[in-house]
């Protein structure tokens, strides 16, 4: 009998990990908030809501989000957004007692400045591993060659979820460095957002460039004043998260930087929304955490004054372009 694999956790990213580890030949049940996305697996073998279009792996099984607390599970993989997780967290508080964890989440908590390690950490009695790098959960459940970082400060813990998730197209390294892997995967989402305003306002691929890799910095700065370790940044949930989310497509948060350059209000385009820009949360608890540590994040800064106090698009950028000339060293 195959091992069993909880996910914790309907949108698309959760939905894609879950047919990527059921092709894996794991027993997967998928815990969505959402009663169509339950429905939609049990009966059709599809995430309609989240991930249309993509039949899944016949033997996914769904349950309802609070079936949790009349549970048990040994392994469990964490998709829940990082703004709800507390709250999810205490109501999975028992199923998941000396579980072992991975956590698919990108994102800092506005309420406290705490990354999402954290705030499980705090919540539950688990052992924690994090996923993070380019990885689009559209592109995943298309099986196209995707690479990814694992994370973690047990061993045994982090070659254990790589081999649950590595195949011929899904291809996981492990890291130590649980702290620059987070930090990468949260922080890119702001600058993403910077990107998307950026183009859409036709500043053109030279401004495009520049935000990526000041981006970079800003990224870097912020996670070693944390502990992180700098080559961390430079590897695939850093530079590589990066790259992708900041310029591709299926970018929810390069989106909402396009919509911000039409003209549109945060309100309206968060309300357009069936999935979370978790950027648009990471902008003021990064905004707020780079105050804290003291550490200078001016793009970050402008995106978050963009979207919480109104500041024109167009004036963040003649203001970051007028900032006093300085190294370009990250420190």
């Amino acid at each position: 009998m195959s091992e069993c694999i909880s996910i914790i956790g309907g949108g698309s990213w959760g939905t894609a990990l879950a047919d990527l580890i059921a092709g894996n030949g794991y027993e997967v049940t998928v815990f969505a908030k959402e009663k169509e996305v339950v429905g939609g697996i049990n009966k059709d073998n599809e995430n309609g809501l989240f991930l249309a279009g993509h039949k899944l792996h016949s033997s996914i099984k769904a349950e309802a989000l609070e079936k949790i607390k009349e549970s048990k599970v040994p392994r469990a993989v964490w998709a829940v957004p990082t703004q709800f997780s507390r709250d999810v967290a205490a109501m999975a508080l028992h199923a998941l007692e000396h579980s072992s964890v991975m956590i698919a989440t990108k994102g800092i908590e506005i309420s406290t400045g705490e990354l999402i390690y954290d705030i499980l950490s705090e919540e539950l009695n688990s052992n924690l591993t994090i996923l993070s790098g380019p990885s689009f959960a559209k592109e995943v459940a298309a099986k196209k060659p995707t690479a990814v970082s694992i994370a973690s400060n047990d061993e045994k813990e982090r070659s254990y979820w790589q081999e649950i998730v590595s195949n011929t197209f899904f291809r996981a390294y492990t890291s130590e460095d649980v702290i620059g892997v987070e930090v990468g995967g949260a922080i890119k989402n702001v600058i993403a957002i910077a990107t998307g305003i950026s183009d859409g306002l036709g500043f053109g691929l030279n401004a495009r460039a520049g935000l990526i890799t000041r981006g970079l910095a800003e990224i870097t700065r912020l996670g070693l004043s944390l502990g992180a370790k700098h080559e961390t940044f430079m590897g695939l949930s850093g530079m590589g998260d990066l790259v992708l989310t900041a310029t591709g497509d299926l970018s929810r948060n390069r989106n909402v930087g396009l919509k911000i350059a039409e003209g549109l209000s945060l309100k309206e385009i968060t309300e357009n929304m069936k999935m979370v820009a978790e950027g648009v949360f990471t902008a003021k608890a990064a905004h707020f955490l780079a105050e804290k540590v003291k550490v200078e994040m001016p793009i970050t800064n402008e995106v978050y004054k963009i979207l919480y106090e109104d500041k024109k698009p167009y004036q963040s950028v003649m203001d970051l372009m007028s900032r006093d000339l300085k190294s370009e060293s990250v420190k």
